[in-house]
């Protein structure tokens, strides 16, 4: 076994160990020792992805992921692997790529040895039963259904289908039941055989990248490592490697028109360029991405902007590996700018003539630099299961020095290099997308996999220099320098290790919110500021001009706000009862930001330009909505049914016509005239510095000569309230899926249990956390009745309770319900043979999962912003909750089941959603009125006719008068 000793580089506040280690059979791995990690993880990458997939048997490399899952001769018991992680606090997963596999896993410290061993058996001596291969086909099959409406699939495949046939960049990867039973069934093909075949040829020890995340100490952990992983076979096989470009001159030069499923338009302008990876130290396309991808003034986006054109803009590289790589810039059009594309083209490579014209700029490179690096050093940890799958990746790519840092470093400044790629982007190799649903009719080609609606002309060098002449004569110039790139990084000492957070004031204008960083130790701060508006919500059109207000806002702001962004400084403004602004980033320019924002509202005037712009922006995001998956759909009409107060987005459809931007003129000081705004502030700030904040915005929104805003009346305070549904009642609410091209259908059936209390909630907790892996097992690996098969918890406004998500074009939604409640007739039987050794394990990973630490102040916050939101206040949730598990006994969990869960229990309390899809909508009509379901009619009469729980929200929200 060796050791190299070459030095891996890793951020200044990071204090994690490395070691990197070849075992005897090639197996390349790297070690990660970390005695603060609650979770361990390992990640293997297996460097042979769907490019390797037999001609004919499109989708195999996918297909194997799907079955190294099932079983293994040492652990002979199906799913068994998945059930061992998940009832130790864990999840496992896979994903296949082009030219890599891989899988990988998390779970608490205690499992990790067994865990580790089970999933060694994955690359040792995996088991792939036949009746279980033709169950996962299914499972392939009904994932590919689940992408077929998806415009970002359908346009992926359709850039890969203009190509070399006989490239690997042109297959069609994920697989479905053609490509993998009917097909090679066929021509004599047993898809087993094959399958386990391309496991023979491809899975060598020497193709393989294993990261282990880990507590232990190095010397027990790489003898563990060792042990479990040197009988993996090493064949030496050869990595993959196909020679060529992907596209050829027939390729390039073309102008493909194509028909999405969703509304709006875009433009995709893509060239083929050197691959970065082999220049990563001197970043050409990063460096012409941040360019080309500005939104500062002079900038593409600034210009297409101001003619009302563009919505969206985004350059970069996309689909590369070593041989062959794209440039992509994406614009997302209004539809003025869909009726000017030859003048957007033509501005785009005007914009690339400035570059050519400027030359390279030392100072943006440098300055590019200084913020990657920053970037790097002051990174957020982040869960060890993300960590562990990209490093994995990067240790198939980069030399070991830069497993870390991958390409995310440019440091070497070299104009040649830079120049080479930026000379790619030119008339003569470019490859022109555009997408609009006003080409259905106008096509004259279909794309095989997705059956996409396309057309190709050629657009030769001439023709786009005729563009470039004839588009607008705009000021296009390079950005400016960056003012919001922080130079104190330094950390604000804490005067009290608080661990949660305090009130530290509290008046009829505000309630402020205080949690300083005693934990992460980085020079980053968490704004959060949420203005209570009760006129918000008076009608679908107030609700609809807040959400235009918001849009509008970070409109104006975007010019200014997009360079602190590139320096790692982010905002966004949300609606929802008023309008929440969240700030995240470096705290040294934070203030400055946050006064910009407030200043913009305080200020605020409709421009009746960008009112029309946002207004079609917002039409298209509601009209997109009925493409939603169907098990979204049901989400949707199931928070309907239970969250007091709310509307359906059909309502805003409806209404948006009519409004006008002197109707958001009028309304804005309306808005604004009664708030109460709540204010969370974290990290690397000190309490002064928060308390000034608010005190800010107080004086600017409040404290001025003619106040915009007045404080809330006491009756005005807002509120949460959710239906509490009867109990003995199994409610059903039927509905047609909104795209009647979707062949699936879903059900979201739920069970509501009760009010936040700590004793209820653990045993919510622990039910959903023994139950989770065998419903996922029995419903989805062995009835197959679609890719997305799920038991989660549901958590309204502290309202807790269960649901099955599931979504099919097996089962329409009755025979889905009937299943799950088998499903709960069959567990019932487990959950009372469970053994008392079971039983307490499965306790102990819940305690280990709920004492886990927070990793970033993103994490923390989000956490106590929800008590804080929600109205619950429990910051200290985590120690009670554990403190109730360790008193509850096996048989309270029994009793918990008999009297929420169980089917038929006098005292459950559940609500089905069903939506139908193309295939089931003839038992629509004919299940609707079954006899053991009470079925909803209207949705807002049941809601109106039910109790409703107590709000915890808006209880300590009124100063005392």
């Amino acid at each position: 076994m060796g050791t190299e000793k070459v030095e891996i580089v890793k951020a200044r506040t990071d204090k994690r160990d490395y070691k990197s280690i070849i075992l005897p059979n090639s197996l390349q791995l790297l070690l990660i020792i970390d005695p603060d990690t609650d979770k361990c993880a390992a990640s293997m990458n297996v460097g042979v992805g769907s490019f390797s997939d037999p001609s004919g048997l499109e989708g195999l490399a996918h297909f194997l992921e799907h079955m190294l899952f099932y079983k293994s001769e040492k652990y002979p018991v199906e799913d068994s692997y998945s059930k061992y992680i998940t009832e130790h606090g864990g999840s496992t997963n896979a994903f296949t790529a082009s030219e890599q596999t891989n899988y990988y896993f998390d779970v608490n410290k205690d499992g990790f040895e067994e865990a580790l061993d089970r999933f060694a058996q994955f690359f040792t001596k995996p088991l792939m039963p036949p009746d279980a291969t033709m169950r996962e086909i299914k499972a392939v099959d009904s994932e590919n259904q689940k992408n077929l409406l998806s415009d970002g699939w359908r346009m992926h495949q359709l850039q890969k289908h203009i190509s070399a046939e006989d490239h690997p960049f042109h297959k069609f990867s994920t697989g479905n039941w053609d490509t993998l039973e009917v097909k090679p069934k066929a021509k004599g093909l047993d898809t087993r055989e094959e399958l386990l075949k391309f496991y023979k040829e491809n899975y060598s020890a020497n193709l393989m990248r294993l990261v282990v995340y880990t507590n232990e100490s190095l010397d027990k952990i790489r003898n563990l490592v060792e042990e479990k992983f040197q009988d993996i076979r090493n064949t030496n096989r050869s990595s993959f490697h196909h020679p060529g470009q992907p596209c050829t001159s027939e390729h390039l030069q073309i102008l493909v028109r194509t028909v999405p499923i969703k509304q709006g338009h875009k433009l995709r302008i893509v060239w083929p360029v050197t691959p970065e990876i082999h220049h990563y130290m001197e970043g050409p396309c990063r460096y012409l991405g941040h360019l080309i991808g500005h939104e500062g003034e002079g900038s593409l986006y600034s210009v297409l902007k101001t003619f009302g054109w563009a919505t969206g803009l985004s350059a970069g590289e996309s689909d590369w590996n070593l041989d062959f790589s794209f440039f992509k810039v994406t614009i997302d059009l209004t539809d003025a700018g869909h009726e000017h594309m030859q003048d957007i083209i033509g501005l785009l490579f005007k914009y690339i003539e400035l570059l050519q014209k400027s030359g390279v700029c030392k100072w943006i490179f440098e300055e590019l630099s200084a913020v990657c690096e920053t970037k790097f050093h002051y990174q957020d940890k982040v869960p060890p299961i993300s960590y562990v799958v990209n490093i994995a990746s990067n240790m198939q790519q980069y030399p070991q020095k830069d497993w870390l840092t991958g390409s995310s470093l440019p440091s070497k400044f070299s104009p040649s290099v830079i120049q080479t790629v930026l000379d790619q982007l030119s008339p003569n190799n470019v490859r022109i997308f555009w997408e609009s649903r006003n080409f259905e009719g106008h096509t004259d080609q279909v794309e095989p996999w997705y059956g996409t609606a396309y057309s190709i002309e050629k657009v030769t060098d001439s023709v786009i220099q005729g563009w470039v002449l004839s588009a607008p004569d705009e000021n296009l110039h390079l950005p400016a320098p960056n003012i919001f790139i922080p130079t104190d990084l330094s950390l604000k000492t804490v005067q009290e290790k608080v661990k949660f957070p305090v009130l530290l004031s509290r008046s009829s204008y505000s309630a402020l919110w205080y949690k300083p960083d005693t934990l992460f130790s980085i020079p980053k701060a968490y704004v959060k500021i949420d203005f209570h508006c009760p006129y918000a919500g008076n009608s679908p059109e107030t609700e609809v001009l807040t959400h235009i207000f918001t849009e509008l806002l970070m409109d104006y702001l975007n010019e200014y706000a997009y360079y602190a962004q590139v320096a790692g400084l982010y905002y966004h403004i949300d609606h929802s009862d008023g309008f929440q602004v969240t700030l995240l980033g470096y705290n040294h320019k934070l203030r400055i930001l946050l006064e910009t924002i407030v200043e913009k509202i305080a200020t605020f005037r409709v421009k009746t330009d960008r009112f029309s712009v946002i207004k079609e922006t917002v039409t298209k995001e509601y009209q997109n909505l009925k493409y939603q998956q169907p098990y979204q759909q049901a989400m949707h009409y199931c928070s309907l049914i239970l969250q007091d107060q709310t509307r359906p987005w059909v309502e805003h459809l409806e209404v948006l016509p009519l409004l006008q931007a002197e109707d958001l003129a009028k309304f804005v000081p309306v808005l604004l005239s009664r708030t109460f705004f709540e204010c969370y502030v974290a990290g690397n700030i000190e309490s002064h510095e928060a308390e000034s904040m608010v005190r800010h915005i107080e004086d600017v929104l409040f404290k001025s000569p003619k106040p915009l805003c007045q404080p809330l009346f006491s009756s005005q305070h807002l509120t949460n309230r959710v239906v509490k549904l009867e109990s003995g009642i199994n409610y059903f609410y039927p509905s047609e899926g909104l795209n009647s091209d979707d062949e699936n259908s879903a059900l979201v059936h739920y069970i509501q249990v009760g009010r936040d209390d700590f004793k209820l909630n653990v045993k919510l907790q622990l039910f959903a956390l023994v139950a989770k892996q065998p419903a996922f097992h029995q419903l989805r690996s062995v009835e197959q009745l679609g890719y997305i098969t799920a038991l989660v918890q549901r958590n309204d406004c502290g309202i807790g309770g269960l649901q099955f998500i599931i979504q099919s074009t097996v089962k329409g939604p009755g025979d889905i319900g009937q299943r799950v409640e088998a499903f709960l007739k069959v567990f019932e039987t487990k959950l009372r043979e469970m053994t008392n050794d079971e039983f307490k394990s499965n306790v102990n990973a819940l305690i280990d999962m709920k004492l886990e630490k927070h990793k970033n102040l993103r994490e923390e916050s989000s956490f106590f912003w929800r008590e804080i939101d929600n109205g619950t206040l429990r910051f200290d949730r985590k120690d009670f909750e554990v403190e109730a598990l360790r008193q509850l006994s096996h048989q309270e969990l029994i009793d918990f089941f008999d009297e929420y869960v169980k089917v038929g229990a006098p005292q459950k309390r559940t609500l089905s959603v069903g939506v139908y899809g193309k295939l089931h909508s003839s038992e629509y009509k004919a299940e609707a009125s079954q006899p053991h379901l009470t079925e909803i009619d209207n949705i807002f009469s049941f809601r109106r006719s039910q109790s409703l729980y107590p709000s915890f929200k808006g209880l300590s929200g009124h100063v005392k008068l």
